[in-house]
């Protein structure tokens, strides 16, 4: 490739580069109250509205002395995430080690330069962060297309992703679900294979993306590129999983148990059913409730996909299932607007729903640490109760059931979606763009 056409290929990225730069800089002067020593401070992190996982975890996972997974430590203790996020922490961990002023005599200066640690710790962990971001962007601008390339400032300085961008690890895989979703869109089926088993090996929400390629592989047959990527993911799955499933059994597995016997946590709508004592939907096992709607939606997915009178856009498929797990699951974090954000402006890139969620986010995000604050006695009068901190829950639900139900009628309208109206059939949607139906129920 010449140098101008290169140039010409490079040049229109760079604004949206440097507004994700932004984003990941104002998301690290929002924490600033904390980094200067609140984090040791429950009450002070969250009446300056700056939580983070990444500073208590580097202590309490006993990053700064052991390794994940194979740590020395009580069970509960053990890295709570996937293999490829607890060797993220570890590496990080070294690093931090590495910088830090080494150890003096005597107790105070040995929790000194643990402290001082850990805030290495953190601000490695946020440059990764922020490079993810920015790379992320970049890969949706490329997903979207030239002709909604700047969609792609949503994800790079909406409000809701600088408040959560650096509460815990999410990014990391929301920069390797973008570049599966750009491999796939340019028909490199093994790459967004390895790259989905990855986010899948990251974070668990990415494998809603495989119901997502499943529909719209039934509905145009397209069989061959989906298995291969299929094999691609589930290789580099077991290539990261194995070796820790072998030698770290417990450790590997506390992510898996974790998930299973978490309780009903903060954010989540069955909190809501539960603290009012609701029948059924408050009282039964939240995991089996959770279970039982997401494969309602998940089924109802699946009908629309095939009745659609036009084969749907991937996005939109991958938006709809991601919203359904997070609405279903026991726990819905601050963070997890990271998720969503990409898929849903891909999925509908119109920015009154879109505004409108996300003053619903911002409003949960400081909800959240105003209901802790609520919960000890000697800050009650700093907080808010439970029904002040539920609206801000069912602000969430509401609006992205309503930009769910702006998808639905898209599908079933095609002539609606904005997305099409612009001459593009599905431009993430590789070997699905513009190929005939082989199987619907239209």
């Amino acid at each position: 490739m010449t140098r101008p056409a290169l140039t010409a290929r490079v040049v229109p990225y760079l604004p949206l580069g440097l507004f994700a730069a932004l984003g990941a800089v104002l998301a690290y002067v929002w924490k600033l109250p904390c980094r200067t020593g609140g984090w040791n401070n429950s009450i002070q992190t969250y009446a300056n509205f700056c939580y983070t996982d990444i500073y208590p975890l580097y202590f309490d996972r006993q990053l700064a002395t052991q390794n994940p997974y194979f740590a020395n430590v009580p069970f509960d203790k053990q890295v709570e995430y996937p293999v490829v996020l607890g060797e993220v922490m570890q590496v990080i961990a070294w690093v931090a080690r590495w910088l830090a002023p080494p150890l003096g005599p005597g107790l105070a200066a040995q929790e000194k330069a643990a402290a001082a640690q850990a805030v290495h710790f953190y601000d490695i962990t946020v440059i990764l962060l922020g490079i993810c971001l920015v790379v992320g962007v970049l890969l949706m601008a490329a997903v979207a297309g030239p002709t909604r390339r700047w969609d792609a400032l949503w994800y790079a300085v909406a409000p809701a992703v600088i408040l959560a961008a650096y509460v815990n690890w999410d990014l990391v895989a929301g920069a390797l679900s973008m570049g599966f979703l750009l491999a796939w869109a340019r028909g490199r089926q093994v790459a967004a294979g390895v790259l989905l088993g990855l986010a899948i090996a990251t974070k668990f929400y990415p494998l809603m993306f495989v119901g997502a390629l499943f529909l719209l592989t039934l509905r145009t047959w397209k069989w061959r590129p989906f298995l291969i990527s299929m094999a691609a993911a589930v290789a580099t799955w077991l290539v990261v999983n194995v070796p820790f499933m072998l030698l770290a059994w417990d450790g590997w597995r506390r992510f898996y148990v974790f998930s299973q016997e978490r309780g009903i946590d903060w954010g989540s709508p069955w909190l809501f059913f539960e603290r009012k004592g609701w029948p059924i939907l408050g009282t039964m096992d939240p995991s089996l409730l959770g279970m039982i709607s997401l494969a309602l939606l998940c089924l109802g997915i699946a009908v629309l996909t095939m009745v659609a009178p036009r084969r749907p856009r991937l996005a939109q498929i991958c938006f709809l299932a991601l919203a359904a797990f997070m609405m279903t699951n026991k726990v819905w974090s601050p963070q997890f607007v990271l998720w969503l954000v990409p898929f849903a402006v891909l999925a509908r890139p119109n920015w009154k729903p879109l505004a409108l969620w996300q003053a619903a986010e911002v409003w949960y995000f400081f909800a959240i640490w105003l209901y802790l604050l609520y919960q000890d006695e000697t800050t009650r009068h700093l907080g808010i109760g439970d029904d002040v901190y539920f609206t801000a829950v069912w602000g969430r639900v509401i609006t992205i059931l309503i930009m769910m139900a702006f998808v639905v009628r898209d599908i079933l309208r095609p002539d609606k979606d904005v997305v099409r109206q612009a001459g593009v059939d599905d431009q993430a949607g590789g070997v699905f763009d513009r190929a005939p139906d082989r199987f619907s129920l239209a």
